[in-house]
């Protein structure tokens, strides 16, 4: 199969500024508004993070996709960033110097079919249009595979389903306007879907490797952790009382993360619908490297990279230099 456009250009990696080698004074997060990057936005809304970070300044950006967030990354614009593995994996297959340095979170996505388009099963995907966040990410690279699973393919691989990148934030606009027929995304935008009496097809379990699958993880810029170790640790070390927040006290985490959420995106859900989102999805900070080998597999079969990767240079989860 005939690679991808490139979406990330090792030129471009090249030119990574090295000011962040002097000594930071500020840390670049990069980070999406869903619930599978929750341990970021719990983070920032009980200033987690920055308490961690003291007198170095904590400077959030938010994005719509792996694939932006990427971009920004090989631009130097962002130093630590949560993204999915599909586009972590891509960023370090084409040369970006980038580590995995944690888990954040598993399983959450879910393929959700639009109540009028007939579809019920994942046979049923034929000639249908199927919305992920972003071409190459990691609800991407999941739907490819499950296309293949049942002898399917996308329109771009000679096949009948048409696969469209949608934030998933705007999936439920796409949905009332009959734009798609069914999405796979991330949660809470699935139960969200649900809960408007949209069909659910493929569970947080039943989408790859009974649910046992990193959906979220944190990659930080090799020169930046080189320069910056104890930045790095210190935002490593709120990470872990981010994820124990959730775990621990998830009616708490879900006000929190509700609260972020409607700030970033101007919905605010139903408590039960993002308690039904937050049951689909697990936090941790522990990086499954089997399952991590897998997914660059899966990102051959996609046809976004020519061959599988040794991860084991990227994965640095005890962050030892």
């Amino acid at each position: 199969m005939t690679p991808r456009p490139t979406l990330l250009a090792l030129s471009l990696a090249l030119l990574i500024p090295s000011a962040a080698a002097q000594g930071a004074t500020t840390l670049r997060l990069g980070y999406f508004p869903n619930l599978t990057h929750a341990p970021a936005l719990v983070g920032l809304e009980r200033g987690t993070f920055q308490k961690a970070l003291g007198n170095v300044k904590l400077e959030p950006k938010e994005f719509v996709s792996g694939t932006t967030l990427t971009e920004a990354f090989a631009a130097g614009q962002i130093d630590i960033a949560y993204v999915g593995p599909g586009p972590a994996i891509n960023a370090a297959v084409r040369g970006m110097p980038l580590q995995i340095v944690a888990g954040a979170s598993e399983a959450g996505a879910v393929l959700i079919a639009r109540k009028d388009s007939g579809i019920r099963t994942y046979k049923d995907l034929a000639g249908k249009r199927v919305a992920v966040p972003s071409l190459g990410n990691t609800q991407d690279i999941s739907l490819r595979h499950i296309l293949k699973e049942q002898g399917l393919k996308a329109q771009t691989d000679g096949g009948t389903v048409n696969i469209t990148p949608i934030p998933p934030a705007d999936v439920l606009a796409a949905f009332a306007g009959r734009r798609v027929d069914a999405t796979l995304v991330p949660e809470p935008w699935g139960a969200a879907l649900e809960a408007q009496g949209n069909i659910l097809v493929g569970t947080e379990k039943t989408v790859w490797r009974g649910g046992a699958y990193p959906s979220t993880v944190v990659i930080v810029n090799t020169k930046f952790a080189q320069a910056n170790p104890a930045v790095v640790t210190a935002f490593l070390k709120a990470h872990g009382e981010a994820v124990a927040f959730l775990t621990g006290k998830p009616a708490a985490a879900a006000a929190a993360v509700n609260r972020e959420l409607e700030k970033l995106t101007g919905q605010k859900l139903d408590p039960r619908v993002l308690q039904r989102a937050m049951n689909r999805t697990r936090f941790t900070t522990a990086l499954d490297a089997g399952a991590l080998n897998e997914y660059a597999a899966l990102n051959v079969e996609a046809g976004y990279a020519r061959g599988t990767v040794n991860l084991a240079p990227f994965l640095n989860p005890g962050f030892k230099r």
